[in-house]
């Protein structure tokens, strides 16, 4: 089995796992700019763009998968982003492997949790309802599918080089992770979601996050269920925002400021 990945930067590692629209080539917004204070590493999940699934595990495999990358590009810890599915990987490894998680950042995710009934029956309303529609609307906004029919264009071109999609996607998230669970690593937590997310409706990802002590809900407005891709300046804000307030560094001595006002300097 060969994962293919990409390192780009020096420092604290930042690794990004993908959803299942995407692969590694989707944090083409992020990389840039992360990249100037931390190590940034993109993969694509077994399935998905470069990366083979031989044995057909699929989401069985992926919290494995992302511990043999870590352990071969020599990361003990990082902060691990999860958009969508990817949100599952991050999550799974978190509570598998807490000590190599620096922090959380899950973007339009819930997967991979275990979630009290009446949460879980809203989410799977929510995900029977979008099902029926087209791919865009799904998963970009209204705003962007209006404006920007180049970057819509760009998103299904993105996922075309996948061999696996959401029909055919195999294995599970078992063993879900319980809000206990996760609570318990003591892993500082931001959960992101578009303001017209239909998958994952932001008013869903309160209930969930008022649930883990600590954690953090920031809402992106005039984005879908891919805020990363359709408004990448706030996503980078609200991420360098978050791991500066958890005390995570960069390494460059670079100043990265944001639409938001906030400035970091990097530290060597």
């Amino acid at each position: 089995m060969s994962l293919y990945y990409e390192s780009h930067g020096e420092g604290p590692a930042i690794v990004c796992a993908h959803g299942v629209g995407g692969n590694h080539a989707s944090w083409f917004q992020q990389v840039p700019v992360l990249s100037r204070a931390f190590r940034v590493v993109t993969f694509d999940h077994r399935g998905f763009g470069r990366s083979e699934d031989p044995d057909g595990r699929g989401r069985d495999a992926f919290v494995d998968d992302l511990r043999e990358l870590l352990d071969t590009l020599e990361i003990d810890e990082a902060c691990l982003i999860g958009q969508s599915m990817g949100g599952g990987t991050a999550i799974g490894f978190a509570a598998k492997y807490p000590k190599r998680v620096r922090a959380l950042v899950i973007a339009d995710s819930l997967f991979g949790l275990a979630l009290p009934p009446p949460l879980q029956t809203r989410f799977e309303r929510a995900r029977a309802e979008a099902d029926v529609l087209p791919q865009a609307e799904r998963v970009l906004g209204a705003e962007l599918r209006a404006s920007q029919p180049d970057k819509v264009h760009l998103y299904a071109s993105l996922g075309s080089f996948n061999r696996t999609n959401r029909q055919n996607l195999g294995g599970s998230w078992e063993p879900l992770c319980s809000l206990e669970r996760l609570a318990e690593t003591k892993i500082p937590i931001l959960f992101v979601v578009g303001q017209e997310d239909i998958l994952v409706p932001p008013a869903l990802v309160h209930d969930v996050a008022s649930l883990l002590p600590g954690s953090f809900v920031v809402e992106i407005a005039g984005a879908g269920h891919s805020p990363y891709f359709e408004r990448p300046v706030e996503f980078n804000d609200r991420v360098l925002s978050f791991l500066h307030a958890v005390g995570l560094r960069g390494a460059a001595r670079e100043v990265l400021t944001n639409s938001s006002g906030y400035t970091e300097v990097g530290e060597e």
